[in-house]
């Protein structure tokens, strides 16, 4: 992901900068076409990836939790609010 992301910023800033007079839509537009959907492509694929990524974590975070819960049940005991009401 990390490499993705340099790779859409480097595109960002050389398709702004340096590689303007290559891209030129008037004079080269299927240059200009695919170079700036070479770079939207790059942009989606991170977000996705990062959203690959949040999905994963949380999954692995919902098993961590339910092992912890089977290993460690929830025991009534003085001062803790068990399942059962303490009048």
């Amino acid at each position: 992901m990390g490499i993705i992301m340099i790779v859409s910023l480097v595109m960002l800033i050389a398709g702004l900068t340096v590689l303007r007079g290559w891209l030129d839509p008037h004079e080269h537009p299927w240059r200009f076409v695919l170079f700036w959907f070479a770079c939207a492509w790059n942009t989606v694929l991170m977000l996705l990836l990062s959203l690959l990524d949040i999905l994963l974590i949380r999954t692995q975070a919902r098993a961590a939790r339910r092992v912890l819960q089977q290993q460690f049940p929830e025991r009534n005991t003085p001062g803790s609010m068990g399942s059962q009401d303490q009048n």
